[in-house]
């Protein structure tokens, strides 16, 4: 195990000596000010140092929290090259094992930090990791964190004080195992009822989004940032949402944002007070605004990153944010996973080559290339002249920034002794559960079936295991032998195709098969029904309605949370509307929030309290 570095001066300051001279150099001297250190450390770093701080890619753990020697599943190098060789220090990180051992693989990797001239330490970075969602290119299941409603059933409960207790086990479990920085929150609006993506977000209404994306990116960040802040990085700006066909552009057939009723302030909306905030870094969609004008002219056709109007002119410019601004994965190269090759996300700008692509974003307005590690291509540049070192400066030094405030260039390094006592402690599991079950929207009973008081009954479930269904009653194998039915059914979506990232994101028609009310009322021949349909997306629930006896929607509720809910714990409301039909869905705008005339409005709901 190498030296931490650690220093003790004559005065009884602590520090590290990070480029190894024996002396407190003035950006390792904690009592100066930021500012102040950064720029003495700017002047210190050689080209290839610089070029490595712009670039954020995907780094996997290996066996019992050690480093990969080589590449991993998605990870295109071995650990030691990227961060040694490469001078790459910002890293999305996948699959995590229980706490102890992330911990032990983050301080391995800070280890591996120090060797480079000035040791800059490592910000490891994560995709929301607290939910159910499983997700390669979007989000983790919680594993050893204490697990909640998805960002959408924080929504469902619109309750600001519930996001900022969700913000803060969110913050203090990533701090326990060194996650310092977030690629969330999700700031786009839920308005095309088809879009992949609607789950990490807290819905359709503007307000709503606003108020919780400010809640959650406060818990996180702690106001400025410090020493026990997690950075959020917003997205993705200026509105993910508003999808043609709703469509995903991960995808090529899902390049295009579309803007037909006119709503684009409605999505640039939650933004806004995200750069007031002092978010630490903005990411802007892979998505290519078509038709859309500002100011009356037309914005350039190309995808966010690249476009100039839309970082520089309207963020920058327009909005005043000065912060980091982080490509989303993968604009610049192809991506070879397996034996799969995925075209770059370079919608728009697909003729140019993987240096032009590059010098585009920079000049658009981009500090940091997300999913990329070709320092290479970057070092090219410059030595052509097509991108300059003061260029350079512009953005290490955002990114240095960062890390100084984060108090990582003091102390990187976490306890791994007590981080399975951090993470996933009985009070933050406890407060999960509570916001699942309470985040449960019932959206229908005209019977009064619910709440379920009592156990007495014989209990029917699918979806459900016997185990947390025992709460409710004695459960049968069969609906002729039960007093309930207690169905968990999925929203309706497409399969498609096993390309990389494909198949894990629900897109096309929201419904469900024919097949399904036919079957739901043969079980109702029997005993009363309840269906609970897990919401990652709107669906078409009106003929599941019609042939039950009660209807809940959840957004990310485990089973035991689920029976809590139905014996009166639920009182979510929806955060989106309900269609009702495809019909509707197709002919509405993707950018309007708001159906007009749904099924269910955004902000049903029947409270089960009320009723205890």
């Amino acid at each position: 195990m190498s030296d931490p570095g650690f220093r003790t001066g004559p005065d009884g300051v602590r520090w590290r000596d990070l480029n190894h001279n024996g002396v407190m150099d003035p950006f390792e001297d904690p009592r100066l000010p930021d500012a102040v250190r950064v720029d003495d450390l700017l002047g210190r770093l050689g080209l290839d140092e610089k070029i490595g701080l712009l670039f954020h890619t995907v780094i996997e753990t290996g066996p019992g929290g050690s480093v990969l020697d080589g590449p991993g599943a998605i990870s295109k190098t071995g650990t030691r090259h990227v961060v040694v060789d490469k001078r790459v220090n910002h890293f999305n990180v996948h699959q995590l094992g229980p706490a102890h051992e992330a911990a032990r693989w983050h301080n391995t990797v800070q280890r591996l930090a120090q060797e480079t001239p000035h040791g800059i330490p490592v910000t490891i970075s994560t995709d929301p990791r607290h939910g159910f969602s499983e997700n390669a290119g979007a989000s983790f299941s919680a594993g050893s964190f204490s697990q909640w409603p998805e960002p959408l059933g924080i929504a469902a409960l619109r309750d600001e004080q519930v996001c900022r207790e969700y913000a803060e086990a969110v913050r203090s479990e990533y701090v326990a195992v060194g996650i310092r920085a977030a690629l969330h929150p999700t700031l786009d609006l839920a308005t095309e009822p088809r879009w992949a993506r609607q789950l990490h977000t807290f819905g359709q209404d503007p307000q709503v989004v606003t108020e919780l994306g400010l809640a959650f990116l406060e818990g996180l960040q702690r106001g400025r940032l410090g020493p026990g802040s997690v950075a959020c990085t917003a997205k993705h700006f200026p509105g993910g949402g508003p999808q043609a066909d709703g469509e995903d552009a991960h995808f090529p057939y899902g390049r295009e944002q579309v803007y037909g009723g006119g709503h684009f302030a409605d999505h640039l909306a939650p933004f806004r007070p995200a750069v007031e905030a002092g978010v630490a870094a903005m990411m802007p969609y892979y998505g290519m605004p078509v038709g859309l004008q500002l100011d009356g002219e037309a914005v350039p056709e190309v995808g966010f990153g690249f476009n100039k109007r839309i970082v520089t002119g309207l963020l920058r410019d327009e909005l005043g944010y000065d912060g980091v601004v982080l490509t989303d994965w993968e604009l610049v190269n192809d991506n070879h996973v397996g034996d799969q090759v995925l075209p770059a996300r370079a919608w728009g700008v697909e003729h140019l080559d993987a240096a032009g692509r590059m010098e585009l974003l920079l000049e658009a307005g981009c500090d940091q290339f997300g999913g990329e590690e070709c320092v290479e291509v970057l070092a090219g540049l410059v030595a052509d002249g097509r991108v300059s070192e003061q260029r350079l400066d512009i953005s290490v030094r955002r990114l240095l920034m960062v890390k100084m405030q984060l108090g990582l260039f003091d102390d990187p390094f976490v306890d791994e002794a007590l981080a399975d006592e951090r993470v996933g402690t009985p009070a933050t599991v406890e407060a999960g559960l509570a916001a699942q079950a309470a985040s449960v929207t019932v959206l229908a009973d005209e019977g009064g079936l619910l709440p379920l008081s009592g156990s007495g009954r014989a209990v029917y479930v699918e979806g459900l295991s016997a185990q947390d269904a025992a709460a409710l009653g004695r459960v049968v194998e069969r609906p002729e032998e039960a007093d309930l039915a207690v169905i968990r059914l999925a929203a309706p979506h497409e399969p498609r195709s096993d390309l990389f990232l494909e198949a894990w994101f629900h897109q096309g028609s929201l419904e469900f098969p024919p097949g399904l009310p036919v079957r739901l009322r043969r079980i109702r021949e029997h005993c009363p029904v309840v269906v609970d349909v897990t919401l990652d997306r709107p669906a078409v629930l009106g003929p599941v309605m019609e042939a039950v006896d009660a209807v809940v929607g959840s957004y990310g509720s485990g089973g035991p949370a689920l029976v809590r809910a139905l014996r009166g714990e639920a009182r979510g409301r929806l955060p989106f509307d309900l269609p009702r039909s495809m019909e509707q869905v197709r002919t509405h705008h993707p950018d309007q929030p708001g159906l007009g005339d749904p099924l269910l409005p955004c902000g049903h709901g029947i409270p089960l309290g009320a009723r205890v």
